[in-house]
């Protein structure tokens, strides 16, 4: 069975997930897909990992374009992702509704669980929140990096401490049981991040790419993206 191979940023896992039985059923092959933080998934591609489809952020994708590893006009956004602040399913819902507040929640937490500072879309910002409001110093010590939003929230929801908090893209903390959304970023610090996919210039199954492409950023995958926090 032919395979459509996929590098993808967490924030899509689910969508290319929810639509892979159709396509696997409606044209007769599989689909081998990588999620991880978006940088980590753009240096994989650069190293010359087989890869059919990326989805990615619009800048990251703009890049491949401009360097050839990826088709223009094969671009097409999957929506928008805001990055919020998850707490434990079932824990109070600190205020974040402003700088003073959100950092009060983070000084008030024992460990605050975020995906990689370096390679990842959301984690990124997140040290950046974190360094203009003060803390980045102060609570080194509680901080939980994880390669990827997703897997953060997977390792926050088994946390057996109640007062950890995490932050990350909206979609990976809907996504994830055990967790909760307490809500985006406050105005000051908010992130929306718009995620492309697009079909690499050296894919070996560019035809099925395409038609994995419509699934996943077309129609059939609305419901999925809008109940993950996918804007469009």
């Amino acid at each position: 069975m032919s395979q459509v191979k996929v590098l993808s940023g967490g924030a899509a896992a689910a969508v290319v997930r929810g639509v892979q039985a159709q396509f696997e059923q409606q044209a007769g092959a599989g689909v081998d897909a990588t999620f991880s933080a978006v940088g980590q998934m753009r240096d994989r591609l650069l190293a010359g990992a087989p890869c059919d489809l990326v989805i990615l952020t619009r800048p990251l994708v703009a890049q491949l374009v401009a360097s050839g590893h990826v088709r223009a006009g094969s671009e097409r956004s999957l929506g928008l992702v805001r990055t919020g602040i998850a707490v434990q399913a079932g824990s109070p819902h600190p205020d974040i509704g402003g700088r003073e507040a959100l950092a009060a929640a983070f000084r008030a937490a024992s460990e605050i669980y975020h995906p990689d500072p370096q390679l990842a879309t959301a984690g990124i910002h997140f040290m950046s929140v974190l360094t203009a409001l003060g803390l980045a110093e102060p609570l080194a010590a509680r901080l939980r990096p994880f390669p990827n939003g997703a897997t953060a929230m997977g390792e926050m929801a088994r946390s057996p401490r109640k007062d950890v908090i995490g932050c990350t893209q909206e979609t990976e903390i809907n996504y994830t049981p055990g967790v909760e959304l307490v809500g985006s970023l406050p105005a000051e610090f908010e992130l929306a991040t718009d995620y492309v996919l697009a079909v690499c210039t050296h894919a070996a199954q560019p035809a099925l790419a395409q038609r994995l492409a419509e699934l996943v950023a077309g129609p059939p995958s609305e419901a999925i993206r809008r109940q993950g926090g996918f804007i469009f």
